[in-house]
């Protein structure tokens, strides 16, 4: 089974993200969920975003990589949305690392070196979610990433829903997040 360290999105640890990491225990893997805001959640992505800008984006990060020096080097690295950030930083500059599990966000490989040699990865989104398919240009760093590497993968749902496997919020959509655990639960096995 595996070990993963799987940081939330913008809105915080939600009950959502609780139940996803708790899902990933019940198949026998071990889930770290470390909190990147301190105990803050927001209703809104916009209000978890200010947080994040007042907080400043590279502390936030960094709070993720700190989270990360405490537990061993051969873990899979997870995140939704901003915990991407250093869920794909620590994926591809922590020596050690097994996989990774990128969920509605994927940055340039270039932003943290090259991607490292054979490190099977899974990006997922919805194809017209909007903070994916258009305003960062997410979805182009995906299909780079697939295309640069045999062991990375790309699945876009229908739709346009960005939080769409957090069961806790207005945009969760079940059949879709079904399928992102199943494909997922396959990764990790």
């Amino acid at each position: 089974m595996a070990e993963i360290v799987l940081y939330h999105h913008s809105q915080g640890l939600t009950d959502g993200v609780k139940a996803f990491a708790e899902e990933l225990r019940q198949a026998g893997h071990t889930v770290h969920t470390p909190d990147l805001y301190e105990g803050n959640t927001y209703a809104t992505i916009e209000e978890g975003m200010e947080y994040a800008r007042a907080t400043g984006f590279g502390t936030i990060a960094e709070r993720g990589v700190e989270a990360a020096q405490k537990l061993p080097a051969n873990v899979v690295y997870a995140g939704f949305s901003l915990g991407v950030v250093p869920a794909q930083q620590l994926a591809q500059t922590r020596p050690g690392a097994v996989g990774a599990l990128f969920y509605y966000s994927c940055l340039p490989a270039e932003e943290f070196g090259a991607w490292p040699e054979g490190l099977p990865a899974q990006v997922h989104a919805m194809e017209e979610d909007p903070f994916f398919a258009e305003e960062g240009g997410d979805i182009d760093a995906a299909r780079a990433l697939v295309a640069a590497n045999s062991s990375v993968e790309l699945f876009l749902y229908p739709g346009k829903e960005h939080l769409f496997a957090d069961s806790s919020l207005p945009g969760y959509d079940e059949p879709a997040a079904k399928l992102l655990m199943q494909r997922t639960l396959d990764f990790l096995g």
